[in-house]
């Protein structure tokens, strides 16, 4: 195959541009288009979001990774280079479109005609904003029946104060009106600065593992030029490396000689340890050092949640499952933990809990694992008063993942919470039940606004471990579907905590202690003593399963023992005959339940453990 000469492109006709929009609102479908209308693949029936590489994209329809291709385009009587970034749509994954605009001067912003704008259009136009990239609104879907162009432009002069002018109707699944996108992309948004004569400067904004090749990390050049056989320096490990092979992604990897400063492309360097492709490094040539780009700031996990091999002996292969597939989404957190009930494992950090069925659903599908994954919790932070534990800790401020290691109440100032601020854009006719909603979940109200008649954008203050489970499902039933919701980091607020004990007969388990907030404590009390009871077998006595906070029991639920029916052979006769029979009985069970010792089954803990959402 005949290697892609890349020096036809000077700086100036090269073009970096990403595609970000709310989920659903087209993206994948328009990258298609722009693929075909570029010549990069042939016109045919079956491109369907042919950038979603991953079975776990094409079973759930939807983005989960970044990804780029280059595209070639005539125009002019110019050959322009653009490099698109197809991005994800959902909030879990607003860390990979941050990445990806870094590699980027401009973005479509994807809004469909039929829904307007969504929450998540909001939270994609102002990383694009704080980014300083110029921005093309794009209304697409205009083919559909109830497709309404002007109440969306409208809406976007209104949100984001762009004028109506400036927007191109389009519809990407029929291709009408797309080729005026990419003349936009090229008149509007401005090529790269970047210098093909200073040394080499590499950002690796991505990156792959591959069985046989190593590392395949996708880089954005802004000085100089890397090609075959170059010795490359990582600035993080400064380990030095000779590069195999480089190209372009054309959607697929297509080998160049040589890449020049302004293009995007991957490279491969020999790279065999998974931690040794950073993402966020800065690669250059050996013996010409360069200052290192700012790289990114660190994902911050939303979500905690315990994960555990089945069986012990599959602890090593899911190690390296783990490390592989953190390599490509780097936004998870790994921290190693033990669990008395379930062995050795990881608490692994997400950014949200789509996240983390998709990574486990990646985990199934690529690494072939199976895991336990116990119910997410989120990370609470307590401030010490006493002088031991903070000398013991050696800072005052501790954040407590693990409920087994918070500490009591009477060595704490005070307990902090984790807050976000949200953003939900709803139909009015809805906002009563959602009010309520957000008040159930202790949620504080910030702010409200019409958006134009009918639409509503309200923020709300929500403690995180409030909405970390099920209130996006909550969200979405009670509008019918039509809110959707977004939600940033807001810092910490005080907050009453307490620890909950489960009790067996008496004794705690040690497995299932939890924490809560002091005025869900009784309702999530109930619940775990009901899934417990309903997992606990019968013993030959009764078994008590309390919640207990301090010394008080909150909720309570009885298994009852097995017993036999010892009036079976009395028929009619003295009732004080049945009284001693059954009294005998009961003193038989009592000495049975002090010396009975009631063993919970794993599999009683690994239902009660695991995630809510498998109920």
């Amino acid at each position: 195959m005949e290697k892609i000469d890349m020096s036809r492109f000077p700086v100036e006709n090269i073009r970096n541009f990403s595609i970000i929009a709310h989920v659903d609102h087209g993206k994948s479908t328009l990258a298609d288009r722009l693929l075909e209308l570029t010549g990069t693949i042939d016109k045919t029936k079956n491109n369907k979001q042919v950038l979603d590489k991953l079975q776990v994209e094409r079973e759930r329809g939807i983005t989960v990774k970044a990804q780029t291709a280059s595209l070639f385009y005539n125009w002019e009587g110019k050959q322009y280079l653009l490099n698109l970034i197809d991005t994800p749509g959902h909030v879990d994954f607003s860390y990979e479109v941050s990445r990806s605009l870094s590699a980027c001067q401009g973005v479509l912003l994807v809004v469909d005609a039929n829904e307007g704008i969504q929450a998540q259009t909001v939270a994609n136009f102002f990383l694009a904003f704080e980014a300083q990239l110029s921005v093309i609104p794009v209304i697409n879907k205009i083919d559909l029946k109830n497709a309404d162009p002007e109440r969306v432009e409208k809406q976007i002069e209104k949100v984001f104060d762009i004028s109506s002018d400036e927007c191109i109707k389009i519809s990407a699944k029929l291709g009408t009106n797309v080729e005026s996108v990419l003349q936009a992309v090229i008149k509007r948004i401005p090529s790269p600065k970047a210098h093909q004569k200073n040394p080499l400067r590499a950002l690796v904004f991505d990156s792959t593992f591959d069985q046989y090749r190593g590392v395949i990390a996708n880089v954005a050049l802004f000085d100089g030029a890397v090609s075959k056989g170059d010795k490359i320096v990582s600035a993080h490990t400064q380990k030095t490396y000779e590069v195999n092979e480089v190209g372009v992604l054309n959607p697929n990897e297509q080998p160049t000689h040589k890449l020049y400063a302004g293009q995007v492309g991957y490279l491969i360097a020999g790279m065999k340890d998974v931690s040794e492709a950073q993402i966020g490094d800065t690669l250059y040539l050996h013996k010409q050092p360069v200052e290192p780009m700012p790289g990114f700031k660190s994902a911050k996990p939303m979500v905690f949640a315990g994960m555990y091999p089945v069986d012990q002996s599959e602890y090593n292969n899911l190690k390296s499952a783990v490390e592989k597939l953190t390599l490509n989404d780097s936004s998870v957190t790994v921290h190693r933990d033990n669990s008395l009930a379930l062995g050795a494992g990881w608490r692994l950090g997400f950014l949200g809990l789509l996240h983390m069925e998709v990574f486990n659903q990646r985990l199934e599908q690529e690494y072939n694992a199976s895991v336990i994954l116990t119910t997410p919790t989120v990370p609470y932070k307590a401030v010490l008063s006493s002088t031991k534990l903070i000398k013991e800790y050696r800072e005052k401020e501790i954040i407590i993942i693990n409920p087994a290691q918070f500490p009591d109440k009477s060595k704490v100032v005070e307990y902090l919470e984790p807050v976000v601020l949200g953003t939900i854009i709803t139909p009015d006719e809805y906002i009563g039940k959602i009010m309520m909603l957000c008040q159930a979940r202790r949620a504080v109200q910030k702010n409200m606004m019409f958006i134009d008649q009918n639409r509503v954008m309200l923020k709300y203050l929500f403690p995180l471990n409030e909405i970390v489970v099920d209130f996006y499902d909550s969200l979405k039933s009670l509008s019918s579907g039509y809110a959707s919701f977004d939600y940033e980091d807001a810092g910490y607020q005080t907050a009453e905590l307490v620890k909950m004990d489960i009790l067996l007969n008496g004794n705690i388990v040690e497995e299932l202690v939890t924490v809560v907030h002091k005025d869900k404590a009784h309702t999530v009390g109930k619940a775990i003593c009901e899934r417990l009871k309903d997992s606990l077998p019968r013993q030959l006595f009764e078994i008590a399963i309390q919640a207990a906070v301090g010394s008080k029991i909150i909720a309570r639920e009885t298994v009852k023992a097995y017993r036999k029916n010892v009036l079976a052979k009395c028929y009619g006769g003295d009732i004080t005959r049945k009284m001693k029979l059954l009294k005998r009985q009961a003193e038989g069970k009592k000495k049975l339940r002090k010396v009975g010792n009631v063993e919970v089954p794993k599999d009683a803990f690994i239902k009660v453990l695991r995630t809510q959402s498998d109920k």
